[in-house]
């Protein structure tokens, strides 16, 4: 690779000469500007505003424009002889954790090359010291006519260096936040989560520019004269978004569809959800039909005295009231089951079968009655228990 600038790395004391090197590329397709009556190419000249010629790249040179308009020639030599310690070295400043530089500074990268053979042992031993010491190298240098500050850590066994933005060139994001209150919801979060783990990870190896295969497609194909343009179009993701669980619970489904995980269930919140609803309806099942109903005698009056009752006579109180309350959920259980078949026969049934169905319900009726009566003698029997207590 063709290095862009010879220095030397100042490390205290040690110098370490070196090359600096691109570390990334551009891939982006460019396009030229054309005339489009006759598809000519529009070239763009560097013409003299005081004699109307155009001039060579050799002939120009830099200029500062002051506010009156006027330039000041600024010549690579003016420049040299300004008093920077940085003109031609990386001077480390300090040491710090990587985790306190903040990637909005982040600028270009460049890789560090050892300059020659004598370079190549310091330069190891910095490589070395910062592996060891997990920190990143802060450090000013100076490149393209002007003092930039950099990062200095360790790729692979290279030393790389980062352009970093100088504090002050890192805007205050003021009016960028939402300025209403917006409350978020656990419910929202735990989709949200659910979201994030079911998209997972991804090798960043594996991403490439889908639009620039498109347009080398393009290209390709009209260069042999064959390229028929698509009539899809895609419409622009967003919109307003009506309901964010919907949407939440949408978007964890269609990631694990294209996971291609079975099933593609709802998110664990919607679950949640559903089971708290059930638990509610269950609840109102079981206590709704025992409130509308009068309670047996006898399970009213162990309820009334058992406050009364102490040592045994409490516990065998609560007991009476606990098969009292059994017996009367079996007689309601029982008379419901009646209720329910007698209904469902004399739907069902044809009217050859009326008979049949009526004998049914009447053997049904006994058994309630029979449950009734073993019902009552249950808790009379609990009632003499009581008393002989």
């Amino acid at each position: 690779m063709r290095s862009i600038w010879n220095g030397a790395i100042s490390f205290g004391l040690v110098s370490i000469p070196i090359k600096l090197v691109n570390a990334t590329e551009s891939h982006s397709i460019s396009f030229r500007q054309i005339h489009l009556d006759d598809g000519g190419r529009i070239r763009y000249r560097k013409v003299c505003e005081l004699d109307g010629e155009e001039v060579p790249s050799a002939e120009i040179g830099k200029g500062y424009e002051e506010a009156d308009g006027s330039i000041i020639p600024i010549t690579d030599e003016d420049l040299a002889q300004l008093p920077i310690a940085t003109a031609r070295t990386i001077e480390i400043m300090s040491f710090v954790p990587a985790d306190e530089i903040d990637p909005l500074q982040m600028d270009a990268a460049y890789y560090l090359a050892a300059n020659g053979a004598t370079a190549a042992k310091p330069y190891t031993l910095l490589r070395e010291a910062l592996k060891r010491s997990r920190k990143v190298a802060i450090a000013k240098y100076a490149l393209r006519g002007r003092e930039r500050l950099g990062m200095l850590r360790v790729v692979d066994d290279v030393i790389a260096m980062h352009g970093l933005l100088w504090p002050d060139e890192i805007r205050v994001p003021e009016g960028v936040a939402p300025e209403a209150d917006v409350t978020v919801r656990d419910a929202e979060l735990d989709l949200a989560d659910a979201l994030m783990a079911t998209l997972g990870e991804v090798e960043l190896s594996s991403l490439h520019d889908d639009y620039q295969e498109a347009v080398e497609a393009m290209i390709a194909a009209k260069s042999g004269g064959a390229f028929e343009p698509s009539e899809a179009v895609v419409e622009p993701a967003g919109g307003q978004v009506i309901d964010l669980m919907a949407a939440l619970e949408k978007s964890v489904k269609a990631a694990k569809a294209s996971r291609g995980e079975a099933g593609a269930a709802g998110a664990a919140g919607e679950a949640a959800t559903q089971t708290e609803a059930e638990t509610e309806t269950e609840t109102e099942a079981d206590v709704t039909p025992i409130r509308g109903r009068r309670k047996p005698a006898a399970t009213a009056t162990a309820t009334a005295t058992a406050p009364k009752a102490v040592g045994g006579k409490k516990s065998t109180a609560a007991s009476a009231k606990k098969t009292g309350s059994g017996a009367a959920k079996k007689t309601a259980a029982a008379k419901s089951t009646s209720k329910a078949t007698t209904k469902s026969t004399a739907k069902t049934a044809s009217k050859t079968a009326a008979k049949s169905t009526a004998k049914t319900a009447k053997s049904t009726s006994a058994a309630a009655k029979k449950t009734t009566a073993t019902a009552k003698k249950t808790t009379k029997a609990t009632a003499s228990r009581k008393r002989t207590a």
